[in-house]
């Protein structure tokens, strides 16, 4: 039985285990140059075991990406492209850079207002623009310059080259009939439609040489009917065997398709069963990727034979340590990707250089460095969320002396309301990761110890991280009617909610606690298996039954926009699941008055009663930091993080939460 840690062979090279570090957009370059954090990066990555990191993607040419992208398009950048493979097989990692033309997925903004280029003239829905469609000239001299970006890479010392020939870009725009309208030899059949890439691949495997192994990442379904069915990537599969290619990496969707693929409630490995049918049609090494985050599904996905090798992307992000916690036995250790995209992929669309919530040091490795201290203190942190945690664990490794009390008799705070949300246990899996890496650290967790101006004269502490979170807003609703309740407490299950559901506030909170209670009373999913299965009842009956239970709640929100406190790559799928779970959504309606059959709102059209049961509160929160006067009358010094110094996120918590627990100041 292959093993996770057993070498995996790509054409002439051969890989130490079988997770993969795939390429993604990470923002660190510099005007395409090969930064010093880019390196850092990938250094912190390679040291921690994974066997082979595809860096990219690269550009081809100067309409193929952005500055913020690897460029390979020009012999000046050679220098720096070897500078990267070095760093990546220093640390013991196989080398390979993934090349790319983003075709009309790039922007003018990003071209000096240069038209992106295309197939055909077919407006993106992902950028809002209409491509010029490329001469046949133009098709050819492309291809060249794949080669020789080919070319650059192996000079620089790469020990493979990757073609990405999916998710919605160049390649796959000719792939798909819906990009692809031309009728010259470029277009048509899939035979013909698949030239450009073909003629990529060929001309990348010569300029590539014999010892430097060819890899392709597509995908196993576009999920949009502009691209190619699964069927033509099975056929593109058999293709790609024929032209060389060592080995295929598969993902899934391209960047418009509306199924999500990389949210938190994507199951673990859902999308393996496409590499599994890509491996048993090609015969060739197939590695999966999306939403793979834990060496137990790795080991279970090739075990039951959907792949040859794992792709972890951000679960790498979050812990570049993860492979070698693996391979030593130490995978109680390991601080999970929540998927959330807050720090990778929203920072991709702000055109920030990429960071994560779970790991404050990600993108920033040279600069956040834990340093022991000369001057270890006695330390008391007050509060046990993610910001106290966090700050918790990194002073306990620069070596002062450690206790966290929390007040509640678990420790995650918010952390764990999020994970009560179907679909969001990534959450409540980092509250427990945190936590164990705080215990780790040397960190005296004390639960259901609430901290007074008694405690802290008892225990003297030197210093005091104060991290008391917030308490949910109130609103004052006059008049009588049906029983008002905090949305943290449905979340935490200490309130009772009746049939007929009126959330107010449409931030984060209000619409996560409004699809937690629509999801009352809807199908499991082993009971949807089972019917489905058995065929119990009309499978679009079972589907609907499984997106909504028997409650009917309504969110009425003040603003004219729901959830804009979501990310962008997280929002649509939120209020995707509020359109699927039937939930009402009334915006610039504001909450006046309780009333004998619901709550009564004013809007631009009047008053109107909402019918309920029960009216939840999600109208914010409000700072808890109490204790600083008693702080400041004893004298003690401290800092205050988090939504106790200001009410933000998780992201900013914890990454507020590291920085004063890594302070040299302590």
């Amino acid at each position: 039985m292959t093993d996770l840690f057993e070498p995996l062979r790509i054409g002439p090279m051969e890989v130490s285990n079988r997770i993969c570090m795939p390429a993604m957009h990470l923002a660190l370059a510099r005007d395409y140059e090969v930064s010093t954090p880019l390196c850092d990066f990938y250094a912190a990555r390679a040291a921690g075991g994974v066997g082979m990191i595809v860096a990219g993607y690269a550009t081809v040419d100067e309409d193929s990406g952005n500055p913020g992208n690897i460029g390979a398009h020009d012999d000046r950048f050679v220098p720096g492209l070897a500078r990267l493979a070095g760093v990546l097989r220093a640390g013991g990692a196989r080398a390979a850079l993934q090349l790319n033309h983003a075709g009309r997925y790039n922007s003018s903004f990003l071209l000096a207002g240069r038209t992106p280029v295309a197939p055909s003239a077919v407006a993106s829905r992902l950028t809002r623009e209409t491509p010029r469609a490329l001469t046949h000239e133009e098709i050819e001299t492309l291809v060249r310059r794949f080669g020789e970006a080919a070319r650059r890479a192996r000079e620089a010392g790469f020990d493979a080259v990757e073609v990405l020939t999916g998710t919605g870009y160049l390649v796959s725009q000719f792939l798909g009939p819906g990009t692809n309208l031309r009728s010259d030899r470029w277009g048509g059949s899939l035979e013909a439609r698949a030239r450009f890439g073909l003629a990529v691949i060929r001309t990348v495997r010569e300029a590539a040489g014999p010892g430097v192994a060819l890899l392709a990442r597509t995908n196993g379904d576009a999920f949009t009917p502009e691209g190619p069915s699964r069927e033509d990537l099975l056929r593109w599969a058999g293709f790609l065997v024929d032209a060389g290619v060592d080995a295929i990496s598969v993902n899934v969707g391209w960047h418009e398709a509306r199924v999500p693929q990389v949210v938190p409630e994507v199951p673990a490995g859902a999308f393996a069963w496409l590499a599994r049918s890509i491996r048993e049609a090609t015969g060739l090494p197939v590695i999966a990727g999306h939403r793979i985050d834990d060496p137990q599904v790795a080991r279970r996905l090739i075990r039951e034979g959907a792949c040859d090798g794992v792709a972890m992307g951000r679960a790498l992000i979050a812990d570049p340590d993860l492979p070698r916690k693996a391979l030593e036995g130490r995978e109680a250790e390991i601080l999970h990707c929540t998927a959330c995209g807050q720090g990778c992929l929203d920072n991709v669309f702000r055109l920030q250089g990429v960071e994560c919530l779970a790991n404050p040091r990600a993108g920033h490795e040279g600069q956040r460095v834990l340093r022991a201290t000369h001057t270890p203190r006695r330390l008391l942190v007050v509060g046990g969320g993610p910001a106290g945690l966090a700050a918790a664990r990194a002073a306990a490794e620069c070596g002062h002396d450690v206790t966290l009390h929390e007040r509640g008799v678990r420790l995650g705070g918010q952390l764990r309301l999020a994970g009560a949300v179907p679909g969001r246990r990534t959450f409540d899996r980092l509250a427990d990761d945190l936590t164990v890496a705080a215990e780790r650290a040397g960190v005296r967790l004390v639960t259901g110890s609430p901290v007074d101006r008694i405690v802290l004269e008892t225990e003297s502490p030197q210093y005091v991280v104060l991290a008391t979170g917030a308490r949910p807003a109130t609103l004052d609703l006059p008049g009588k009617g049906p029983p008002v309740v905090q949305a943290w407490e449905v979340l935490e299950g200490r309130a009772q909610v009746g049939r007929r559901a009126v959330v107010v506030g449409g931030n984060a909170v209000g619409i996560e606690t409004a699809l937690y209670l629509a999801a009352e009373g809807s199908l499991p999913a082993e009971v949807l298996k089972f019917l489905l299965l058995h065929g119990a009842g009309d499978p679009e009956d079972l589907v609907r039954l499984a997106a909504r239970g028997t409650r009917a709640v309504t969110v009425v929100e003040r603003a004219g926009r729901m959830g804009k406190d979501f990310g962008p790559t997280t929002r649509w799928t939120l209020m995707q699941d509020v359109e699927r779970a039937q939930v009402r959504l009334r915006t610039t309606m504001r909450a006046v008055a309780l009333h004998p059959r619901g709550l009564e709102v004013e809007g631009p059209a009047g008053s109107e009663v909402v019918p309920a049961d029960t009216v939840v509160l999600a109208v914010g929160a409000v700072s808890v930091a109490d204790l600083a006067a008693d702080l400041e009358a004893l004298g003690i010094p401290f800092t205050t993080v988090g939504d106790a110094a200001r009410v933000s996120n998780a992201f900013a918590a914890i990454h507020a939460g590291w920085k004063a627990g890594a302070e040299d100041g302590l």
